[in-house]
């Protein structure tokens, strides 16, 4: 079966075991690679292994366990990745349509997006993150007495394994199990005995929470498609597993079936299909002949029996063995050996192993002995002439000097074109909120890979969604711009191309003065406030090496792409002509104590709270492990403000380490901390104590220090 496809991209829309599979095979074999871009999209940056789900609601194994890491195994694999949420296809547009954000053209579209469990009532088993975080809300009830009943309800294996589970999760609660009895074997009514586990009728009124796997269906919204469907909603495929009817369109795993020889949703044909799909959708994209699968008949299952002494049963038709405790280890090893395969990818095949060293982001940017050096002697800086955030569009005492602006811009930081041309947008904002001005427009400067003519519109397209997802809630417009083709060689995935530039424009808006916030003017006795972590610059640099933890980086991302302008808005609420901010910046490239070092005028000393210094999730421990950004060691040049002149002086900057061991591990990863390079960092302010405890009551600014 042979069809010329357009040279648009490849979308992977899903997360599940045929797709991830899929990315660990172009990991291991970059040159089977698709020569196109390849995007893959999935709700969340991790996809759980369904094998080792009864084990992690067990409490056998931990969340980390059982995840595969996507972004990760995209890094590997050279595709990109977004994080968004699939609401439909357009078939007639060729777009696949995302929550929130716009759609995605495509040449190809593979879909592995699941399954979810049919509605009846109760919190259903998929998707498994809310019913993670239902069982997890469930532990801190009392396991006994006062706690009603759980019950999980369903007469099929799904069920069976959930209740043994929770058994061996809450040892002493009342389960049940409601079900059909005559639907469960002999030998499983006999394990449910054992474990204390009461059977309840299937009509009987459930007594208390309950946890549903009630079979499943695929995505509702694939209703709405147009694609042909059985009757439980999964999509129907041929042999080739491409849709029938679909020229464009494959589908793999629990969402999708073979018409002719249909199986049940189960991670065992995703994962058998994982091959087949990703040979057709390499030979279609060389436009090449695909070929036909067909998919063994039965599939053994080992249903689990977690408890002091655990067992399994494995069944295959209408054989059954077990249940026996050498079962129970044999699945052990199948399920890590599957999942070892994913966390020992450590070879970077996509990318230049040099280039990958090179930090992305605002660390990319020129550190400050270079950039001073060459500032100097172009005659562009002096000491009476130090530089802000931003400056006046127009001279002082012109009318309406009150206007500023800035430029800003780095190396795309994510793969996802939307997201990072967000992020840039509001890291270029940070400049302007830091001089108390509202952003009112911005220029664009985009530069786009070398690529085919439609793939380039993509790109733009996508960037210029982002940019203006940053701008339109703050009241600015994106008025203009420029577009340039690179002339460097284009990386794998192609996204990572993307350069965006930005000129902001904004108007001070303080109600009792006319002109912005400074760097300069910390008075003594101000408070400083530190407006939301540090630590990107770190866990950035660590997922370039694939250490850095999934849910760490989620949290990083999650802050850097919400905007701060609120906190302008609050700051100039709350400032008055009595209680003024006295000094404002944002923590960028050259970290905390690089840019605290821009606010010190001839006769100020600070004093730094080093344990109230806030950090990102697995910051310092990233930190302490000896991993740190590739412009955190220029950056370290910023420790002499630590450091006493030779004429007897204190440091400008004391750092209290009260409570820490000075040499210790937890001290040097927080020296690394203060000079981490941040994107989209927090805005840092020095005011009067008055002002701090009402700015503390709004928000969770953090007390770092004050002026000595």
């Amino acid at each position: 079966m042979t069809t010329a496809v357009p040279e648009d991209a490849l979308v992977l829309a899903g997360g599940g075991h045929s797709h991830a599979l899929l990315l660990r095979r172009w990991a291991m074999h970059p040159e089977r690679r698709p020569r196109r871009p390849v995007i893959l999209v999935n709700r969340h940056s991790t996809a759980l292994y369904s094998g080792m789900v009864p084990g992690l609601i067990a409490g056998i194994y931990q969340r980390q366990d059982a995840a595969i890491d996507l972004r990760r195994l995209a890094d590997r694999a050279g595709i990109a990745l977004v994080i968004a949420e699939i609401t439909g296809v357009d078939r007639t547009g060729k777009r696949l349509e995302l929550s929130q954000r716009p759609p995605l053209r495509f040449g190809l579209l593979s879909l592995d997006v699941g399954a979810e469990t049919r509605p009846t009532g109760g919190i259903p088993i998929k998707p498994l993150e809310p019913a993670l975080a239902f069982l997890e809300a469930e532990d801190l009830k009392k396991p006994a007495g006062d706690a009603a009943p759980f019950c999980v309800v369903g007469s099929g294996l799904a069920a069976v394994e959930v209740v043994l589970a929770l058994r061996h999760r809450w040892p002493e609660r009342s389960l049940r199990l409601q079900a059909f009895p005559k639907r469960l074997e002999t030998r499983v009514l006999q394990v449910l005995k054992r474990h204390r586990i009461e059977l309840q009728p299937a009509d009987a009124p459930l007594p208390g929470p309950s946890l549903h796997c009630t079979g499943s269906r695929a995505p509702s919204w694939l209703q709405a498609t147009g694609l042909p469907l059985d009757q439980n909603g999964r999509l129907l495929t041929d042999h080739h597993l491409q849709v029938e009817g679909e020229t464009l369109i494959f589908a793999s795993g629990d969402c999708a079936v073979i018409r002719s020889d249909p199986r049940p949703a189960s991670g065992v044909w995703a994962v058998r299909s994982a091959r087949p799909l990703a040979a057709n959708l390499e030979a279609r994209c060389r436009g090449g002949s695909t070929r036909p699968w067909r998919p063994q008949r039965q599939a053994l299952q080992l249903l689990g029996i977690p408890g002091s002494a655990p067992q399994a049963l494995a069944l295959k038709g209408h054989w059954r063995l077990g249940p026996f405790r050498w079962l129970w280890w044999w699945k052990q090893r199948i399920d890590r050996r599957f999942m070892a395969g994913f966390q020992q990818l450590q070879t970077m095949d996509s990318i230049d192993p040099d280039a990958s060293m090179a930090c992305r982001g605002c660390a990319a940017k020129l550190a400050a002995s270079p950039l001073a050096a060459a500032l100097a002697e172009s005659g562009l800086s002096s000491a009476a002439q130090q530089p802000e955030d931003a400056a006046e569009l127009l001279p002082a005492g012109t009318a309406s000097s009150n206007w500023l602006q800035s430029v800003d811009g780095f190396p795309a930081l994510l793969s996802d074109p939307w997201r990072n041309a967000r992020l840039t947008a509001l890291h270029a904002c940070s400049d302007l909120w830091a001089c108390g001005a509202m952003v009112t427009s911005a220029q664009a400067v985009i530069t786009v890979p070398a690529l085919s003519s439609p793939l380039q519109s993509e790109l733009l397209r996508q960037t210029l969604a982002g940019l203006q997802s940053a701008l339109e809630p703050q009241g600015a417009a994106l008025i203009g711009g420029h577009t340039l083709e690179a002339r460097h060689p284009t990386p794998a995935p192609a996204s990572l191309g993307m350069q965006v530039t930005l000129c902001v424009n904004g108007q001070v808006r303080r109600k009792h003065t006319g002109t912005g916030w400074s760097k300069r003017g910390l008075r003594h006795g101000d408070r400083l406030l530190l407006s939301r972590p540090l630590g990107t610059g770190v866990l950035f640099a660590a997922a370039m090496q694939g250490a850095a933890d999934a849910e760490d980086l989620d949290r990083a991302e999650r802050m850097m792409g919400s905007s701060q302008h609120p906190l302008l808005e609050e700051l100039l609420r709350e400032e008055t002509e009595q209680e003024e901010l006295h000094a404002c910046t944002d923590i960028t490239g050259f970290g905390l104590l690089g840019h605290l070092g821009e606010m010190l005028d001839d006769d100020c000393r600070l004093q730094l709270d080093a344990v109230k210094i806030p950090s990102l999730n697995g910051a310092l421990e990233l930190l302490e492990a000896g991993h740190c950004s590739s412009l955190a060691p220029a950056n370290r040049s910023a420790w002499h403000w630590l450091d006493a002149p030779a004429g007897g002086a204190g440091p400008r900057i004391h750092l209290n380490l009260e409570g820490l061991r000075i040499g210790g591990s937890r001290h040097r990863a927080l020296l690394e901390l203060l000079v981490d390079p941040q994107t989209c960092g927090p805005l840092l302010i020095g005011c009067s104590e008055t002002l701090a405890i009402r700015l503390e009551s709004l928000h969770s600014w953090h007390r770092i220090g004050c002026v000595l």
